[in-house]
């Protein structure tokens, strides 16, 4: 598979960081979790964040969103520190949305009822949540399977309904949990082929990506960073990253590519 994004955000394009995470630090029974992790992720990058299972991926997520608080350390969002905001002001404030790992949708709602659903919840007028139902309902090619329920869709489709859902509130900071778990190949492509398009579309959005897919996320992704050993070990670009000696050694291996 070549690599279908044609641009990269490099340093003379952005330079205003959209989230830092501060020396975060975090332990689970006296067993250390994260230990002084820091980056920076600017306006408009789509960021990578790849390691071995078990890692701390998906914490990193949960402290981003403030499901979990660090021992140690800051989140900070749009130059605010939002560490001791709560999950719900962190969405709304600063427009912050995860597509998780798993689920992201009610299995037994069709996939218009799913969009309905959040669109009560974040879009006050009636007529603008139709406007917008209707909107991601094109925008994600789901019209022949709007009235099926979701627990009848496939791998594919229920990603493209769980990232649809997680753009009604027109989010600037949008997470995803392991996107390209499950799917086959075409449909891998297609969703990374949504994802670049989230960045065209809004240059002032940032995307992070967990994914044990490293391939499928590199091939789309302005930067990299590799979590091991509780401690982000390596970051760049793809192409950097691929070279780096940290990375090879313990995320990567001598024989990885991308295409």
């Amino acid at each position: 598979m070549a690599i279908i994004k044609k641009f990269r955000i490099t340093t003379f394009k952005k330079e205003k960081n959209k989230i830092s995470l501060q020396k975060i630090s975090l332990s689970y029974n006296k067993r250390q979790i994260l230990d002084d992790v820091s980056f920076n992720i600017r306006e408009g990058e789509i960021a990578g964040l790849l390691g071995p299972n078990g890692v701390g991926k998906s914490t990193i997520f949960n402290i981003i969103c403030g499901l979990i608080k660090p021992d140690y350390g800051n989140i900070i969002i749009n130059q605010h520190n939002v560490t001791e905001i709560p999950i719900y002001k962190r969405a709304i404030d600063f427009g912050l949305s995860i597509v998780p790992q798993s689920g992201g949708v009610f299995s037994n709602l069709s996939c218009l009822e799913n969009l309905k659903a959040i669109s009560e919840i974040v879009i006050k007028k009636k007529s603008e949540r139709n406007f917008k139902i209707e909107k991601m309902i094109s925008k994600f090619e789901l019209d022949a399977v709007k009235n099926t329920k979701a627990k009848h869709l496939s791998g594919g489709q229920r990603k493209k309904v769980s990232i649809a859902m997680s753009l009604m509130s027109d989010p600037k900071i949008i997470l995803m949990d392991e996107p390209f778990q499950g799917l086959d190949i075409l449909s891998t492509r297609d969703l990374q082929e949504t994802i670049v398009n989230l960045q065209t579309e809004d240059n002032n959005r940032c995307c992070i990506i967990s994914d044990h897919a490293a391939a499928s996320v590199m091939q789309i992704t302005d930067k990299i960073f590799v979590l091991a050993n509780k401690k982000i070990i390596a970051q760049g670009t793809p192409g950097e990253l691929i070279n780096n000696e940290n990375a090879k050694k313990l995320y990567f291996g001598d024989a990885f590519k991308i295409n």
